[in-house]
């Protein structure tokens, strides 16, 4: 099949997210299954600026904004052996962020991303390059599903073409005012309850979410949820009247990026069969972080986005208990200033077992994976989750909530049907998660059990190679409703 994946990031170009490692990892993994796919992305700043090799293209697109006739030009590089093809516009991608500085997003993200999308239309059609399935994904790319479905339905350059949308985070849904219809050269037809009106404002998501063939999220548990009034984000009725083709499928992990037996970036390199080396990780984590040398104390770790989607006011609440505790605890993120402030202050306080490093470190992050004993994700949604996955892969035990992706992979030893692998907790309350904190500090007493856990985690498949499949399957699905060959 000819596929083509739309995403406003796509590692290594560009990442603020798991986005964009699922916009990488998901198209090679069908390349290696001898398909044909090509990727289409903004060409921003931070793709010039992280010396990423792009050679320029002769083909260029002219789209109306605003009554206005802007110039999208096509650049290429290459992942592996598919082809990249980013989309130029100085005017709306030569800057320093993706989407928006730390104030708030970009006033004109409802400019810049329907442009990438007619854009993405055009040089199709120009590169004479007609995709069996095209998949978008998010609110930045829900614009390519709703121009085929009204604009282009008569176009038969795309007449056989299946549309795959796939929700990331329902959070987020490119909410513009109904002003920014015109800017977007989007006729006052669209503005209706069956297309993209809500709630008085523009829904991107909505439109993404109605218009394509299949739409898919990220997690089958997490597929459930968002169509409930409490996780649906005010969708849920929309997503209802979409659920036989609403799925949910399990991100998979780049296991040849996350792989602690040949990771450059960890101090000693272990695998499921030698355990061996992860010790060497545990005491070398401890130095960096300039906590004691302890071989024997349960050390929690997590990377993440210090934001309240990820349990952080749990946290922050616990703080002290965990200063208390014979535990460490390492944590890698940046985020809201509370949270930062938080971990400052316990630290300003005296605590010697919690170590907090700002920001993103690209080598720190895998040695926290690798150090750890237990990760952390108290998250109060998360669509699929990452981190559980790659701690497992490093023989780290997670510790998480039972919400979405996290449900899906992690089991705890309470869960009769299912073997453990980790600790889980169900309510949303920093009670509930220090008792599943403490259930894994007393298990970690248990060395044969805590093998047994790590080496669980290890030998699970969650590759992309389980996830694949399903895809393809959807792809199917949605190519023989347009009456192509699947």
């Amino acid at each position: 099949m000819k596929i083509l994946f739309v995403a406003s990031e796509v590692t290594p170009f560009a990442k603020t997210g798991g986005l964009a490692d699922v916009a990488s990892a998901l198209p090679k993994t069908l390349r290696t299954l001898g398909h044909d796919v090509r990727i289409m992305m903004p060409f921003y700043s931070v793709v010039e600026r992280g010396g990423m090799a792009v050679r320029k293209g002769r083909k260029s697109a002219s789209v109306m904004v605003d009554g206005v006739e802007k110039k999208g030009f096509l650049r290429q590089a290459a992942l592996g052996e598919i082809p990249v093809y980013l989309i130029e516009n100085k005017e709306y991608f030569s800057r320093d962020e993706l989407y928006g500085t730390p104030g708030g997003d970009y006033p004109d993200n409802a400019q810049r991303f329907s442009f990438f999308c007619r854009c993405v239309l055009e040089l199709l059609k120009k590169m004479d390059f007609r995709p069996d399935i095209i998949h978008c994904h998010d609110w930045q790319t829900a614009l390519i599903p709703h121009y085929l479905k009204h604009e282009r339905k008569n176009d038969p350059f795309f007449a056989r073409t299946g549309i795959i949308f796939t929700i990331h985070n329902l959070a987020y849904q490119g909410l513009f005012p109904r002003e920014e219809l015109s800017t977007m050269g989007l006729s006052k037809e669209c503005f209706t309850i069956d297309w993209l009106e809500f709630y008085g404002k523009i829904n991107l998501l909505k439109a993404g979410i109605l218009a394509a063939d299949i739409v898919t999220t990220v997690s089958e548990n997490y597929c459930r949820e968002i169509c409930t009034p409490e996780m649906g984000c005010g969708l849920h009725g929309v997503l209802q009247t979409r659920k036989d083709d609403l799925v949910g499928i399990l991100n998979g992990l780049d296991y040849e990026e996350w792989n602690p037996a040949m990771d450059k970036e960890i101090m000693k390199n272990y695998s499921h069969a030698s355990l061996s080396g992860k010790m060497v990780d545990k005491i070398g984590l401890q130095r960096l972080m300039g906590l004691a040398s302890a071989p024997e104390t349960p050390v929690f770790g997590m990377v993440s986005r210090m934001v309240a989607q990820k349990g952080f006011d749990l946290i922050a609440e616990l703080l002290p208990e965990i200063a208390k505790a014979p535990m460490q605890f390492v944590m890698l993120g940046s985020g809201e200033e509370r949270y930062v402030k938080a971990f400052t202050d316990i630290k300003a306080a005296g605590a010697r077992n919690v170590a907090f490093a700002a920001g993103f470190d690209h080598s720190l992050a895998p040695k926290i994976y690798a150090g750890s004993d237990m990760f952390l994700m108290p998250s109060f949604f998360e669509p699929c989750g990452l981190g559980q996955l790659i701690a497992m892969r490093y023989g780290t035990v997670p510790v998480v909530r039972r919400t979405g992706g996290l449900a899906d992979s992690v089991f705890d030893p309470r869960d009769n049907d299912k073997t453990p692998n980790g600790f889980v907790f169900e309510e949303y309350g920093a009670e509930a998660l220090w008792e599943a904190m403490n259930r894994a500090i007393t298990a970690y007493q248990d060395k044969a059990f805590w093998k047994k856990l790590m080496r669980r985690g290890m030998s699970s498949d969650y590759s992309w190679q389980n996830s694949v499949h399903k895809y393809l399957d959807l792809y199917r699905k949605a190519l023989l409703r347009k009456g192509g060959e699947a």
